[in-house]
């Protein structure tokens, strides 16, 4: 099926949204993104603080924008490799193992963001301009809003078609213990100043998963 052609003003407004994103992640690097100034956000999007607020609330928004890029492309790699159960599950982690390697400052700051918020926020809608840019050749599944109760809950439940969840664990039971795993193993590493995260994670998924 064809794509029709993108308006030119859709398409330059979604080059100039995800300009602003792909501008605070490179600057926040190391650091947590509460001291990324917005001044230097615009500045290397080539921006105005006027155009920024119309195309985000907040510079928090950046965060959940973020959160949708990442997990979308994530979603797209396991339907691609044909992923299930907790090898899908692995991919996630391997992810964020390899996120904090390249940013440091990026989880901490999504963990804190998403606790001061003291929920899992709705992920933005994107335009169709937008999910064409950041998603070529994926469109359907860039269109769709990632969920990632909904992504744990189809691992757990594969994971349990195949054998390898644990007896006497349910589906509920093991949807909570991946959200904590997820965020809490991350947050472990840190304290013990690891950079080996992965092993983190490993550690947690053996109470959980039949080997």
């Amino acid at each position: 099926m064809m794509i029709p052609p993108i308006p030119l003003r859709e398409l330059k407004k979604a080059k100039t949204k995800i300009a602003l994103y792909e501008a605070s992640m490179s600057l926040i690097e190391d650091r947590i993104f509460r001291d990324v100034m917005l001044e230097d956000i615009c500045r290397m999007a080539e921006v105005s603080r006027v155009t920024f607020f119309n195309m985000f609330r907040k510079k928090e928004d950046l965060l959940l924008y973020y959160m949708r890029v990442w997990l979308t492309g994530k979603i797209i790699d396991i339907q691609e490799q044909s992923l299930r159960g907790f090898d899908a599950v692995r991919h996630l982690l391997v992810g964020v193992s390899d996120q904090a390697r390249e940013k440091p400052g990026i989880m901490p700051s999504l963990i804190s963001f998403l606790a001061e918020m003291k929920m899992h926020p709705e992920m933005p809608t994107l335009s169709h301009a937008e999910i064409q840019l950041l998603f070529p050749g994926h469109e359907q599944i860039g269109s769709e809003s990632p969920n990632m109760f909904a992504l744990f809950e189809q691992c757990i439940f594969e994971a349990q078609q195949d054998g390898t969840l644990k007896d006497g664990i349910s589906i509920p039971e093991a949807i909570q213990f991946l959200f904590t795993v997820f965020y809490g193993a991350f947050l472990t590493s840190q304290l013990y100043a690891s950079e080996d995260i992965l092993s983190f994670y490993e550690t947690q998924l053996r109470f959980i998963e039949v080997k």
